[in-house]
């Protein structure tokens, strides 16, 4: 028996990646969570063979929840699933401990073929991805500066971007207004840009947000 997770808002992605893994495998059993409260408790009372992550979740994101997985059990293998180029955020992912990254335009066979890949303890990477970590790993590219963000920066970095306040931010994350606003602080410092108008135009120079 396959034990798969599925973590993703929309139902209707979650349904679309259902249907591929019940087309490939007889023996198979696949939970839900919508949101990183959601994942994170099916995370902790029950093992997976695979847990499939959506990198834009309510709440804490999905490279939050990526660290917290490999955290609790680093032997799970989590592909991200995301809608956002994966030169974005790919590298950041498999630094994490991811085992893949797949863009939400991937085949049913790409799908199928990384998430076997990473349950047998191999990583997924693409051609394209692949050349990109070797010219990194080798230090010939110069690295954006969003790369230097921690994921909660990155994160509330793309909160700002969208356009939510600081007091939306930290409802939404579960944090005090100081400390989202101390985040906001340190983007700015980081990337040299004061104004949210600046840090929108950056997040979306750099296909951050949609």
């Amino acid at each position: 028996m396959i034990r798969v997770l599925i973590v993703d808002d929309h139902a209707i992605a979650r349904r679309g990646l259902k249907e591929v893994f019940y087309d490939e495998f007889s023996e198979l059993e696949i939970g839900e969570a919508e949101n990183s409260r959601g994942a994170l408790e099916l995370i902790t009372t029950q093992d997976w063979d695979l847990v499939l992550l959506d990198i834009d979740l309510p709440g804490r994101g999905g490279l939050e929840v990526l660290a917290e997985i490999k955290r609790l059990h680093p032997g799970t293998p989590v592909l991200m699933v995301s809608a956002y180029p994966e030169q974005e955020f790919a590298i950041r992912s498999f630094k994490l401990g991811a085992s893949g990254y797949l863009n939400k335009g991937s085949s049913s066979d790409e799908v199928v073929t990384a998430a076997r890949k990473a349950m047998d303890g191999g990583k997924y990477v693409t051609a394209s991805l692949a050349e990109k970590l070797a010219t990194t790993l080798g230090g010939g590219i110069q690295h954006a500066p969003h790369e230097s963000l921690s994921s909660r920066e990155l994160q509330v970095l793309r909160m700002v971007a969208i356009g939510k306040t600081i007091k939306e931010i930290a409802s939404e994350l579960a944090l005090s207004e100081k400390t989202v606003g101390t985040y906001r602080l340190r983007i700015a410092k980081k990337l040299d840009l004061n104004s949210n108008v600046e840090l929108t135009r950056y997040a979306m120079k750099h296909r951050l947000v949609n």
